[in-house]
């Protein structure tokens, strides 16, 4: 009886397990129009093999969330030499790992970059930067200022690359 118990206990655990990957099936899909606006939507396999589209319902337009798709891309272009933690098109937020120039290994910085609706504006993108120095004879790291001006000329830098993107584009179409 117990033995039955134990096999029947496996085979629910199976069960669930085959369950939630089947369910996990599907992708992101990210487009970019010809204004520059990126639109991520979602697909999933239906139990009937066919697919089936699924869209987030954002604040520009119901049934799309959309961001500037030349600041998106000139933000990941920006920071491509830093390791890439996370990066969310649905939302428009980039989030990077620690980096330590190689110049001074005793430093490292993170940085946050939200990129804010579909239009490409100066004030669509916003930098969150962080600073850590090591310390002490155990080498921790500790919290440090970083310097105001920093945040705002990488906020540039990834303004810059957008533009330069939308000129590229706009001359590539005549």
């Amino acid at each position: 009886m117990a033995r039955s118990v134990l096999t029947i206990g496996k085979a629910a655990g199976v069960a669930l397990a085959a369950s939630l990957l089947v369910a996990g099936c599907g992708g992101t899909k990210t487009t970019v129009d010809q204004g520059g606006t990126t639109t991520a939507s979602t697909s999933t396999i239906a139990p009937e093999g066919q697919r089936r589209a699924f869209t987030t319902v954002g604040a520009a337009t119901p049934g799309r969330i959309e961001v500037n798709g030349y600041l998106w891309r000139g933000a990941l272009d920006a920071l491509s030499f830093m390791p890439l933690q996370s990066a969310d098109p649905y939302g428009g937020a980039i989030i990077t790992d620690w980096y330590s120039p190689p110049e001074t290994p005793n430093e490292r910085f993170k940085v946050n970059a939200l990129v804010q609706g579909a239009e490409l504006r100066a004030d669509g993108v916003k930098v969150t930067m962080f600073r850590q120095t090591r310390e002490g004879p155990a080498g921790q790291w500790k919290d440090a200022e970083v310097d105001k001006a920093t945040p705002i000329d990488l906020e540039n830098v990834i303004l810059a690359r957008a533009r330069e993107l939308r000129q590229q584009r706009t001359t590539a179409a005549q």
